[in-house]
């Protein structure tokens, strides 16, 4: 079992950056990666970034270069580093978990970006 809450969700104009966090809490050890998704409104979820237990990193192409995934794990926390925020970002984001086949989720946090 792993326990997740994000933080840092928020109103910013288009162009901004927000910093989002996740701490993670119970089986820790065993996660395999960890993510960042996102829901927009009407919209399925989509994943945003992940990073792996090795520290490789991924992105979804409309995010690239201007968000970065990183964890520290003496915090057992993973933060997602959003700049140069577009309309089109807001949406509820959150964190996820894998361990082997099984997905945990956080309550999520909402991220609007104004035009």
């Amino acid at each position: 079992q792993v326990q997740l809450g994000e933080s840092g969700g928020g109103l910013v104009q288009t162009g901004g950056s927000l910093r989002l966090s996740c701490v993670a809490s119970g089986s820790i050890l065993s996660i395999n990666s960890m993510g960042w998704y996102r829901q927009a409104p009407g919209k399925q979820r989509e994943v945003v970034a992940g990073i792996t237990r090795g520290g490789g990193t991924t992105y979804a192409d409309a995010v690239k270069g201007r968000f970065t995934i990183s964890r520290d794990i003496a915090k057992n926390t993973l933060y997602l580093q959003m700049n140069s925020l577009r309309p089109e970002d807001t949406a509820v984001y959150y964190c996820n978990a894998r361990i082997t086949l099984r997905d945990y989720w956080g309550k999520g946090t909402l991220v609007t970006v104004s035009s």
